[in-house]
């Protein structure tokens, strides 16, 4: 039985952090710095599209704003107090952003963990690629 119990509790935390992926997108989508502050930590760090290490500045500064964001959660692995987010991303840059008006597809890695009871996105790796064969 605590094998089912396990299962159980993945597929809640899953579920749990699902929600908070797609609502940290729509922060972004949104300029919203204060909800984008409060998934990312002080020490969270990126592998961006333009090939940079860094601390999330370009977003937290509203350097780089949206008029559109998609992401796509593909799979979603439970370890423990980590969980990893894989998936696709179709942006579209807006007003001062590099690339304003160029639609961006993305893939991306989000790293999130459980520290003292909340779910912080402490890790994210985002890099551009071609546009699917279908669209």
């Amino acid at each position: 039985m605590t094998f089912a119990q396990s299962v159980k509790e993945k597929k809640a935390i899953e579920a749990q952090v699902r929600k908070l992926d797609q609502a940290q997108a729509e922060a972004n989508f949104k300029g919203d710095t204060a909800a984008i502050n409060s998934f990312w930590p002080d020490d969270f760090i990126i592998n961006n599209q333009f090939n940079q290490v860094d601390g999330g500045e370009r977003i937290r500064k509203g350097i780089v704003t949206y008029s559109s964001f998609v992401r796509n959660i593909e799979v979603v692995r439970v370890h423990g107090n980590t969980v990893i987010v894989m998936g696709n991303e179709t942006v579209v840059p807006k007003g001062t952003s590099p690339d304003a008006g160029k639609t961006w597809h993305r893939r991306y890695t989000d790293v999130w963990m459980n520290i003292e009871g909340k779910w912080w996105m402490v890790a994210r790796h985002a890099h551009t690629v071609q546009p699917p064969a279908n669209g």
